[in-house]
């Protein structure tokens, strides 16, 4: 049988089957960082969906069934993930990978999407970077890295990824078709920001490499940036 679909939940759908008790990925044992992950990548929004039906050259079958059909497709129909789904899960990638704790230690997320992403699935990276005129990065995801700045107390994630961009000297090579971001607000011991508001749109034009970019003076097409 053809693997059963269901779309990401959006408007006031999302809101009726994602909000109340009992609603979300159940968290289990350290999973936090796996629920919240796989939350923003498949709730309301289609652009990982891929990960879900295509036929990759690396691609765990196992795998991308239990990711489909335990945990997104019951995440869109009802709003609602068992721990044990989770679990199963984290028992797969624990098996594949090279690292034995997946089941019960608190990872970086960016570990956990690099496995299923690149060992698992063999997805091609989403993300291309420059730092400082050198040689290309591919990744998955961007990690948000910054001081601690004290004019901003409450920031939002547009500001955030611009100086973190700034104050590693990086540029997007190309526009990404999928932007995945690490908030600075993760892990037991330390959160840099006590909140950070989502923005609901993302404006990349001064982190595009050799991007044309208007002159704040003089409005024609400018030649000099000025960091």
């Amino acid at each position: 049988q053809d693997p059963e679909s269901f779309p990401p939940l959006r408007n006031e759908a999302a809101v009726r089957v994602l909000r109340g008790r009992m609603k979300g990925i159940q968290g289990h044992c350290n999973s936090c960082y796996m629920d919240a992950a796989l939350f923003s990548l498949f709730s309301c929004t289609s652009v990982l969906d891929s990960m879900l039906f295509m036929p990759f050259p690396l691609c765990e079958r196992n795998v991308q069934g239990i990711l489909r059909d335990e945990i997104v497709n019951p995440l869109r129909r009802s709003g609602f993930v068992r721990a044990s789904s989770v679990m199963h899960l984290r028992e797969q990638l624990t098996d594949k990978g090279q690292c034995s704790s997946f089941t019960n230690a608190e990872k970086d997320p960016e570990e956990f999407l690099n496995l299923i992403m690149q060992q698992i699935l063999g997805i091609e990276p989403l993300l291309k970077l420059q730092s400082g005129g050198q040689k290309e990065q591919d990744c998955y995801c961007y990690q948000i890295f910054m001081d601690k700045q004290e004019d901003l107390v409450v920031p939002d994630v547009q500001q955030l990824v611009e100086r973190s961009f700034l104050s590693s000297d990086l540029k997007l090579v190309e526009i990404p078709s999928c932007f995945i971001i690490q908030m600075p607000r993760f892990g037991k011991e330390y959160k840099m920001f006590s909140k950070i508001i989502p923005s609901l749109e993302l404006d990349i034009t001064d982190l595009l490499l050799d991007s044309p970019r208007e002159c704040c003076l003089c409005g024609d097409v400018a030649t000099l940036e000025c960091l």
